[in-house]
């Protein structure tokens, strides 16, 4: 048995024990049992227009005072609140202590995030400028355009039978159960 190859990725298995080979293989022009692929995908790159704007500004504090309130009394509180209302883990904003306060990586993370899923104009520098300045700030902000968010998703479902049944546990009866049913063979106590 032998390979005959004119580069490595074209090979051609030639059975030394028939007769003498064709004069395509003698020559060094093989034939490949599937055409080459003569062009390569080409990555799909979506463009949209990211005109939207956030709800409110880094120092719009006092849209919301609930918000601001517990960003200044309790920050990791609003920081770990706002991470699980955005998907992410609950403890993740306490990874920022490892850092000693003074790199924010989790804070502009979360805020480039949330303005890439929200299609919010801005830039990574914009955010790490916004950070760096005032980061209880910037979670107010990311907590407040959540809320905004969630107040203005729409859901439609309609009703398709507007009158309310009692819920049923699964493996009930949905008759009557007699009580007074005695069985026709008697039980045998022994057992």
């Amino acid at each position: 048995m032998a390979f005959f190859s004119s580069s490595p990725c074209e090979q051609q298995y030639i059975d030394t024990h028939d007769s003498t080979p064709s004069e395509e293989q003698a020559s060094g022009q093989f034939t490949m049992a599937h055409p080459a692929v003569s062009f390569q995908p080409t990555m799909v790159v979506s463009t949209t227009n990211m005109t939207t704007q956030w709800s409110s500004g880094v120092c719009d504090c006092c849209e919301d005072m609930g918000i601001c309130c517990c960003g200044l009394w309790c920050p990791y509180c609003l920081m770990c609140k706002t991470s699980e209302e955005f998907g992410e883990c609950l403890c993740l904003p306490l990874l920022e202590i490892c850092f000693g306060g003074m790199l924010h990586p989790i804070t502009l993370s979360m805020r480039s995030s949330m303005r890439e899923r929200f299609h919010i104009k801005g830039s990574i520098q914009d955010d790490c400028c916004a950070v760096v300045c005032c980061t209880v700030c910037v979670w107010c902000q990311m907590a407040r355009e959540l809320k905004a968010r969630r107040h203005s998703l729409v859901v439609i479902n309609p009703a398709v039978n507007p009158v309310h049944h009692q819920p049923q546990a699964f493996n009930q009866p949905t008759q009557a159960i007699n009580t007074s049913y005695q069985p026709l063979h008697p039980i045998n106590p022994a057992y």
